[in-house]
């Protein structure tokens, strides 16, 4: 058997398998991060994905309000855990999908939570009319409603465009459009955005025992 000082003397750098960071910035660029001669290489990769939305931790507080409807109000977890910005923009209902996020403020609003998970596999349209139906009534009793999830990107901007495809009949590129307009940060993961195309909306969202059609 090799002794453990043999083994450290027949070591060889060039024996080890060369390691590379891949890091995609918020507009989708895609770098690559080496290490040559004790120094980080960063060079761009030439083929970038198409559409690709990319993510790089932010500790910045995101507290930009997209108002979609007068109603109908998106943004990120931090605003939903901001009492002053909830008071100013009058909500009064919070429609939180985020994981592992807890409902900040329960003897101020009335809350509906459903914890989904931000994946493309995820069937993101199955929470379609549940989400849907809690929009109406917040709608019917003139209240304001907050839908958030994490960071108000992908979870949350799908339930929106879904709630508007499925009570307004807009298509999905007009939806997509309207809550892009109103929060420019949205970007559904990719599965979400396929589910979202091939969305057929029932024509009847039911809430309280009557229909909306």
């Amino acid at each position: 058997m090799h002794s453990l000082a043999q083994e450290i003397k027949a070591f060889s750098k060039s024996a080890l398998k060369k390691q590379c960071t891949r890091v995609t910035t918020l507009t989708g660029k895609r770098i690559i991060e080496t290490w040559k001669d004790s120094t980080v290489q960063v060079v761009e990769e030439t083929v970038q994905p198409e559409g690709a939305c990319g993510y790089v931790q932010d500790l910045s507080l995101d507290l930009q309000v997209g108002i979609v409807k007068p109603w109908l109000l998106l943004a990120s977890q931090d605003v939903a855990q901001d009492f002053d910005i909830l008071k100013k923009f009058k909500v009064t209902h919070i429609l939180n999908v985020a994981y592992g996020v807890e409902n900040t403020f329960q003897d101020q609003f009335v809350y509906k939570q459903l914890s989904i998970l931000d994946l493309p596999e995820t069937v993101i349209t199955s929470y379609f009319q549940e989400c849907s139906e809690f929009i109406e009534q917040v709608k019917a009793q003139n209240g304001v409603v907050l839908v958030h999830c994490n960071a108000g990107v992908s979870r949350s901007a799908s339930i929106v465009i879904g709630y508007l495809m499925s009570t307004e009949g807009l298509r999905f590129d007009d939806a997509f459009a309207l809550v892009k307009n109103a929060r420019p940060a949205i970007c559904p993961n990719l599965g979400f955005m396929e589910q979202l195309r091939n969305y057929k909306p029932c024509s009847e969202i039911q809430f309280n025992g009557v229909t909306n059609t």
